[in-house]
């Protein structure tokens, strides 16, 4: 890797964390839905002109096979979109976005699960002992944390743990039905698909007042650069470093989104936090054999998975 390709790399780690840290600005005002379809719709549609300005540059045309795969799509649009994005913006309404972003880091640990049971990956002792790690992790981290455990946080930690059970069940679908596209277009065709998921349940969440221009900068902030400009950023990576190196960005995005949040959130962080934050590094390290930002071992099937993004807020 050239120091080009560490630059981005930090890059895309600090811009997918500042999601949490725009999340936790713009669900203020604005509700998840309402939020993420905006996300999806327009992050969708910058991806749609980009594609075709790409499309321009080289030889050859990309056929999305609608006829036959829009089920595919959607089903990705909604495990890898419209679920789970909603699901951080609905947890960070009562968690911190430093606490969301970490929680989100276990992503990887569903990912191995997810992938055991559909017979792709084998659970080896060394996989279930980081998993129940990362169970220990998220146990520290929470009683670790400075906020009071009540029924709205739990069911708040439940909601950003079932996001990333969604982004790991949609990793391994995906890698099992849409490898054939090239990643832009994976990625917009399931920031489109979610979008329309989301439109009918939006349509009727809409702020009822006009949102301040801080949540609607937040928002813009959140579709332009955590979602347009990520996935390009993410796609240069894929291109020149391969996945393996690219998907280190997993132990980066909640390093970025805790100091967003501690900085311009004033959110609190304590040894307890610390301490758990460690531990669910230590559990991803175990289940995807990775070294701090160095290469990853994934079985052939995910190593190829066009859509591998583990950030996600």
């Amino acid at each position: 890797m050239k120091p080009i390709h560490f630059a981005a790399l930090l890059l895309l780690g600090a811009i997918w964390g500042a999601s949490f840290l725009f999340i936790g600005i713009a669900v203020e005002e604005f509700s998840p839905t309402s939020m993420m379809f905006f996300r999806t719709l327009l992050g969708g549609l910058i991806l749609v002109v980009v594609a075709q300005v790409t499309r321009q540059n080289r030889s050859g045309k990309v056929s999305l096979h609608l006829k036959d795969k829009w089920r595919n799509y959607f089903v990705v649009g909604l495990l890898n979109s419209a679920i789970p994005f909603t699901l951080i913006a609905f947890s960070e309404i009562n968690l911190t976005a430093s606490l969301a972003a970490i929680l989100n880091s276990t992503t990887p640990l569903f990912t191995a699960l997810i992938a055991s049971a559909w017979g792709i990956e084998q659970l080896t002792g060394r996989k279930i002992t980081g998993v129940l790690l990362g169970i220990v992790g998220v146990v520290v981290l929470m009683g670790g944390s400075p906020l009071e455990v009540n029924s709205e946080i739990i069911v708040a930690v439940v909601a950003s743990l079932t996001a990333a059970l969604c982004y790991g069940t949609a990793t391994v679908y995906a890698s099992k039905h849409i490898t054939f596209l090239p990643a832009i277009y994976a990625s917009m065709v399931q920031l489109l698909s979610a979008a329309i998921i989301l439109a009918p349940i939006a349509l009727f969440t809409m702020p009822s007042t006009v949102p301040s221009s801080r949540a609607i900068a937040a928002l813009g902030a959140l579709i332009v650069l955590s979602t347009a400009f990520a996935y390009l950023l993410y796609f240069f990576l894929l291109r020149e470093v391969g996945s393996t190196r690219t998907a280190s960005v997993t132990f980066l995005v909640p390093l970025f989104g805790t100091l967003w949040g501690v900085t311009f959130l004033n959110d609190p962080f304590n040894a307890g936090m610390l301490l758990g934050m460690t531990i669910i590094f230590t559990s991803i390290g175990l289940v995807t054999g990775a070294k701090w930002l160095g290469r990853r071992r994934l079985s052939p099937a995910l190593e190829e998975q066009p859509i591998l993004v583990d950030e996600k807020g």
